[in-house]
């Protein structure tokens, strides 16, 4: 039990008992445990304080991670399974703390628990007397090391991680609100470019604007160590602003400041900000950040003001707020025609008012505007997204990537270049080990979506990430954090119905809940073909048949051009059903695809065709070739040996040996992964 020489143990003993009860809550904190106890909110900090020499949240923070530490030493569950279990919905985070409280990660807590477990007891009797003398030398150094605690300890390093809360508008002009929004904005913005910091994004905090919600729940709900809280308004030519910055475990304020300033020395003023900030929490702020910071947006107030006025229709991605957004924009532009961030947003707005629509209108506009921002400011991340979505738009998907890895470089924790890079790579240029870390960037910087149907899909996309990579366990726990916040995500169920045959290799009863989900929204084409699929794995070909009769007829009916790479089945499907002429058509489409196709699944999809076709020596070619491949997704590992296309290939003397490479190559390479994503705390 949590104890000091001043505590009240009855208390901390009902608070731990308390806190176990919900451990799996991440929602409990110190509201809920005031309110369980009976007490007001003041007096359960105070007392906790008084005893432990905690926080609160420190305190609730420290029950959850020696709950974990035993689970870890008397369970056979992940890591990321008992964070989860503890009420951390943060793996990294969970990490992170642990190796703050102990000195240690989990994963090596892990492996001492199997050293202590392979100790052997006739090695213990054989040494007892060497074992006593070197435990001697060991206490005696115990003993010393203690006396000279204060002079050798290492200081404890608290991760630079922080949030900037919506600034409050002092004024009772309620259209100031767009100039104190700008404010924050700046700050925001000038933090993000910090790469020892990692920077909440704007959306993240937006759910915080009136919100009466204490520092500390903020902090653990946000995952960070440190809050900027601000408040300002702009009378005539003078901004006047209050800035706090916040140490999240103690609630107090490391520093602050109220700052009057002349309008036009709002820039200054921004950049100032930023620095106090950063020195206050030691972050290292390099030269070119530096440069960064300080860069001086325009020189014209009148056009500064418009694109501030214009910012918050522009996030609100919608049509009329974008339409309402450009105007102003331009008007910016009127007033400075060398404001590059003007530029850029313009190009983003007409980017997004553009992409979904049929008929596309706005591409010479998107393009001109983003090259005038990177005319007049080439290092600006904004600037270069502009650039990378007109790329993202004529389906230059390579060209799009360099612009958003400088952009990257310019402003490491831009969830909007992070997100756009996951896309990229999950679904235009497939590549599961960067898909898998964009999307693990993107989890800690967008933590808090607005709401539950928000934080559902994040966990459902990083869930996806996981399992193209064969991190079975912790896909299972994402999709079921997934279905916790939202029962009703229609695509979860898919998806965890996958994650569980890749956990289970059961085809029969994969197939079973397939079709139950299928029923449930019989336009899903997704789960349509998977149906079919998994009939097709198992020779019932009656069955496949039968749901890829209805795939077909819904893909010529909506003119829908989606999974070619498929069109094997089908062909084999249907000629397996007496249907030989529509069975040669699809046979006749895939041999087209394979030429066409320029991914790294195109040995693995000739080895299907050249199998099929009965040239064996040339399918293992390709297969071979597909062993050298690295970032494939785990389906391939698996579904591989079930494609009954692939049948001559098993007399073949080669043909097991190649799959083994490949599934060892895999995994040698998702070791590797994982170990990187460890090192960066992102797993």
């Amino acid at each position: 039990m949590l104890n000091s020489s001043n505590s009240d143990p009855k208390f901390l003993e009902q608070a731990e008992i308390i806190i176990s009860e919900n451990l799996s809550n991440e929602q409990f904190g110190v509201s809920e445990l005031a309110a369980a106890m009976n007490m007001s909110r003041s007096n359960l900090l105070r007392k906790i304080k008084k005893q432990t020499e905690l926080s609160a949240s420190q305190f609730i923070r420290k029950v959850r991670l020696e709950k974990g530490k035993e689970l870890l030493k008397t369970s056979s569950l992940t890591v990321s399974e008992i964070s989860f279990k503890v009420g951390f919905g943060s793996t990294s985070y969970f990490i992170k703390c642990f190796r703050e409280q102990y000195g240690y990660s989990p994963g090596e807590m892990g492996k001492q628990k199997h050293g202590e477990e392979t100790t052997s007891k006739p090695f213990v009797k054989k040494y007892w007397i060497p074992i006593i003398a070197v435990a001697t030398l060991i206490l005696i150094a115990i003993v010393f090391a203690n006396y000279t605690k204060k002079k050798i300890e290492p200081e404890v390093k608290i991760e630079k991680s922080i949030a900037v809360l919506p600034f409050k508008n002092e004024s009772n002009d309620s259209t100031n609100l767009y100039f104190v929004n700008g404010l924050m904005e700046s700050a925001l913005g000038n933090l993000q470019k910090i790469e020892d910091l990692r920077v909440i994004s704007r959306t993240s905090v937006e759910k915080y604007r009136n919100s009466e919600i204490g520092i500390p729940k903020i902090a653990e709900e946000l995952n960070v160590n440190y809050l900027v809280e601000g408040s300002g308004q702009r009378i005539g030519d003078k901004v006047l602003l209050n800035i706090k910055l916040i140490d999240a475990s103690s609630d107090q304020p490391i520093w602050m400041q109220q700052y009057t300033r002349e309008v036009k020395d709002v820039f200054a003023l921004q950049n100032e900000i930023a620095s106090k900030i950063a020195v206050s929490i030691k972050a290292i702020v390099t030269p070119a950040e530096l440069e960064q910071i300080e860069k001086v947006p325009t020189e014209n107030l009148i056009a500064y003001d418009y694109y501030l006025k214009a910012l918050e229709p522009y996030y609100s991605r919608t049509k009329e707020g974008l339409e309402k957004a450009i105007p102003l924009f331009k008007k910016a532009i009127e007033n400075d025609p060398n404001f590059s961030l003007a530029y850029a947003h313009l190009s983003i707005a007409y980017y997004y008012l553009d992409v979904f629509q049929n008929q596309k209108q706005y591409e010479e506009e998107i393009n001109n505007y983003a090259d005038k921002a990177l005319l007049y400011d080439s290092k600006s991340d904004i600037s270069l997204i502009a650039k990378a979505l007109y790329y993202m738009y004529t389906n230059e998907y390579r060209l799009a990537l360099p612009h958003l890895e400088k952009a990257l470089e310019y402003n490491p924790n831009s969830v909007s270049v992070i997100q756009v890079l996951t896309m990229i790579y999950s679904i235009y240029l497939p590549d599961t080990g960067k898909h898998l870390k964009y999307a693990l960037m993107g989890n800690q910087l967008n933590i808090a979506a607005n709401d539950s149907v928000g934080k559902s899909f994040i966990y459902l996309s990083l869930s996806n990430a996981l399992i193209e990579n064969g991190f079975t366990d912790e896909a299972y726990t994402y999709i079921e954090k997934s279905l916790d916040f939202n029962p009703k995500n229609k695509y979860a169920p898919y998806l965890k119905t996958m994650i569980l045959f890749a956990k289970n290799k059961n085809l029969k009863t994969s197939t079973k809940q397939l079709e139950k989900e299928y029923l449930k929204d019989t336009t899903r084409l997704d789960i349509l073909q998977e149906v079919a699929k998994f009939y097709y794995y198992q020779e019932n070909y009656e069955k496949a048949f039968k749901y890829f009769e209805k795939f077909i007829t819904a893909k010529e009916k909506n003119n829908l051009n989606i999974y070619p790479h498929e069109d094997i089945k089908i062909g084999i499907s249907y000629k397996k059903m007496g249907f030989k002429e529509k069975g040669e058509y699809f046979l006749r489409a895939y041999a087209d695809y394979c030429e066409k196709d320029n991914s790294i699944y195109k040995n693995a999809s000739m080895t299907v065709k050249y199998a099929y076709e009965g040239e064996q020596n040339k399918a293992i070619e390709q297969l071979n070739l597909f062993a050298t491949k690295d970032n494939y997704q785990y389906w391939m590992l698996l579904f591989m040996n079930l494609d009954p296309a692939l049948k001559p290939l098993k007399g073949h003397p080669q043909y097991n040996e190649v799959l083994k490479k490949i599934e060892n190559h895999f995994w040698e390479n998702q070791s590797k992964l994982r170990k990187t994503l460890e090192d960066k705390n992102l797993i």
